[in-house]
């Protein structure tokens, strides 16, 4: 019995052996014979991302209406609660309001986005659907 055991244990240590010298090196080892020129490949050209454009000048004033009609427009901030602002409204952006009042307005709670003058605190646009009257 143990001479069946040593004759099994020469045999795998012969056997690992041969598998190690018999296999090739890594192919990973190598090093890279043709190296890589930067300046024969050919430039990749995409197509380059433009920017929406957006009113110089203005901020903006993300919220919830809480009053509006064709003068001024009060809105709760969207994202402090406790923050409300008044903006007269532009001679453009009045009479744009004046149609939608006409139709039913603005109702309390509709979300609109108001650009406004810094300075002067005007709403020079209004952005966002009125839902409909009760």
């Amino acid at each position: 019995m143990k001479k069946f055991f040593s004759i099994a244990a020469v045999g795998a240590l012969v056997l690992t052996a041969l598998g190690s010298f018999s296999a090739p090196r890594a192919a990973a080892q190598d090093p890279i014979l043709t190296p890589i020129i930067a300046a024969e490949a050919a430039p990749i050209v995409i197509k380059a991302v433009t920017p929406k454009p957006k009113p110089t000048g203005l901020q903006k004033f993300q919220g919830y209406i809480v009053h509006a009609n064709a003068a001024q427009v009060t809105v709760r901030d969207k994202v402090n609660e406790t923050t409300l602002q008044t903006f007269p409204l532009s001679q453009a952006v009045a009479e744009k309001m004046q149609k939608i009042v006409d139709k039913g307005g603005y109702q309390y709670g509709d979300k609109i986005t108001v650009y406004y003058d810094p300075q002067t605190h005007t709403a020079m646009r209004i952005k966002g659907k009125p839902s409909r009257p009760l």
